[in-house]
């Protein structure tokens, strides 16, 4: 278990920094709303972009989208809504998805905008 929150925690840190890198802003890391956790919360432009980051050793388990249950997606609305109203943000909101792929000596990331609307 302990290897797994590591890995999720260094795939964390390459999607907010690939983020950062395409001109982001990000305000939150890993923010609670009572048990809901959202990833990253960016600012791009005029779009408050809640981030699902997803950190994975190979490809052969399908598509990440594949992996972000309804239950999951409700959880990330919920907190985000608390996150607009506690922050009196009057933002678009966006939900992405940031997959980043450990194969061994290679890291890709790859950036779906617009994964999900609830």
């Amino acid at each position: 278990m302990i290897q797994h929150l590591e890995v999720g925690a260094q795939g964390e840190l390459i999607a907010r920094n690939f983020l950062e890198n395409l001109g982001y802003s990000i305000s939150e890391q890993n923010w609670r709303f009572k048990h809901k956790e959202i990833d990253l919360i960016a600012l791009d432009k005029n779009d408050l972009v809640i981030v699902e980051v997803k950190t994975r050793r190979s490809r052969r388990h399908g598509e990440t989208e594949d992996f972000i249950s309804y239950k999951k997606i409700s959880f990330l609305a919920e907190a985000a809504c608390k996150y607009v109203e506690r922050f009196k943000r009057d933002l678009n909101i966006r939900f992405d998805i940031v997959t980043v792929y450990l194969l061994g000596e290679e890291v890709v990331v790859e950036h779906t905008k617009e994964a999900f609307h609830p």
